[in-house]
Parts: C-alpha cells; sequence; structure tokens
C-alpha cells in the first residue's frame, strides 16, 4: 500500500509510483515518479527513513496547503465537507469500498465521503500492478484510487481500501507504525486486518477539513 500525490494543476506533483495513464483513459496528470517499497518491512522502513520520502511528503503537504485554502475559499461557511466519489470503475471492489465509506464516515466529523453514479471528486479503478494499491490525490479530496487485484488478495481489502481513502482526506504513510495505525499501510504485515484509523488519524483529518492545513497539527514526517 502507498500513495501516489498528483495534485491539481495548479498544484506542485509529487508522485510515489507510476500511475496507469493508458489503463485510466489519460486522466493522470504529469508528475515526477519515485520508486516505491518493495513490500516488505525492511524495504517499508527504509523508504520512509529516505530523503526521497521526505522529499514527497513536503510536496504532499504543500499540496494539501494549497487545496485547503482553495475549498475553504470557495466554501467558507460549510460546517460539513462533501467529498462524491464513483466506484463504476472498481466494480470488484463495491462492498470493500462501501465498508470503507462507512468506517471513515462514522470516524470523522468534518467531511463525509458520499457516492455518486458518475463523476464526483474522486473515483476508484481496479485492475494489476506489481507495485500495488496507490492513492493519485491533492491530499484535499480529489484525485483517484487504484486497487490492485493481487494485493487486495494478499492483505486485508477493506484495510487497504480504507489506508488509500486516508490519502485522499490528507494523511501521509506511516509505514512504521503499528497495526492499529490505518496509514502503516503494509508495513505490519499481511496478518494486519484493521481498517479502521486510530485517534489521532481521525484527529488529523477533522482538523485538516475543519482549520486548515496550518491549524491540523501534520507536519512533514510520514
Amino acid at each position: 500500500m502507498r500513495h501516489s500525490r498528483t495534485p491539481r494543476k495548479s498544484l506542485p506533483a509529487a508522485v510515489v509510483g507510476l500511475a496507469l495513464a493508458a489503463a485510466l483513459g489519460g486522466v493522470v496528470p504529469t508528475a515526477s515518479a519515485a520508486s516505491a517499497p518493495a513490500g516488505n518491512a525492511a524495504s517499508y522502513a527504509a523508504y520512509e527513513r529516505s530523503q526521497e520520502n521526505q522529499a514527497a511528503n513536503k510536496a504532499f503537504f504543500e499540496a494539501v496547503q494549497r487545496s485547503v485554502a482553495e475549498q475553504r475559499a470557495a466554501n467558507p461557511g460549510a460546517l460539513v465537507v462533501t467529498v462524491t466519489y464513483n466506484t463504476r470503475n472498481a466494480p470488484s471492489f463495491r462492498s470493500q469500498i462501501a465498508r470503507s465509506t462507512q468506517i471513515w464516515n462514522g470516524s470523522v466529523s468534518n467531511v463525509r465521503l458520499q457516492e455518486v453514479s458518475s463523476g464526483g471528486n474522486f473515483a476508484y479503478y481496479e485492475g494489476n500492478d506489481s507495485r500495488g494499491s496507490y492513492a493519485s490525490t491533492d491530499g484535499h479530496g480529489r484525485g483517484y484510487i487504484f486497487l490492485d487485484y493481487r494485493q487486495n488478495q494478499q492483505y486485508n481489502s477493506t484495510r487497504v481500501t480504507a489506508h488509500e481513502t486516508g490519502h485522499v482526506l490528507g494523511l501521509p504513510d506511516h509505514y512504521s507504525g503499528p497495526c492499529s495505525e490505518l496509514m502503516s499501510g503494509g508495513g505490519p504485515g499481511t496478518s494486519c486486518t484493521n481498517a479502521y484509523p486510530n485517534g489521532a488519524e481521525r484527529a488529523r483529518v477533522n482538523q485538516l477539513w475543519a482549520n486548515g492545513f496550518a491549524a491540523s497539527g501534520l507536519g512533514t514526517k510520514g
């Protein structure tokens, strides 16, 4: 599990893992790419400490900051922001996506996920990619999520989906975290089935969507 950070055209692009432009009909913005972890605890930990990951996280948070300011300016009086998504290109994972939505909507109060039949702020896709599942997002509700078949057979599929959705809501990877931390992703191994954000992750999302990046308490450490 990993995340690509591909903001809108007006935001700086910082991508971890290549997106499948051809498979997604050319919707992928131009972005630079960095190598992703190989998929075991040692490689996750090494990547997390790398300058490459630190730089990608810094660019990701800068993109989040700009996007938060943009959305707050457009909706200054909104108490709860509704973020819409569609699953038409990920039919095999509709039950996992629905469960992930329930988990996030039950965990945070300042943003709500809502499915639509087409369009929406972000979309889910499915397919094969040797590098696994990822989110391509500005970290504040826009982008898309790609769900890899093989990884979702190895790892708990609802955890994978909820983890990638966490990126769309503004959370970075933290591979060295415990299983109880949703954004630790594949770090704890395939035996980890937790699909719920912990208290700190819930608070980060609520603070980000309510008060903007400056008040969120988020730093550049993954």
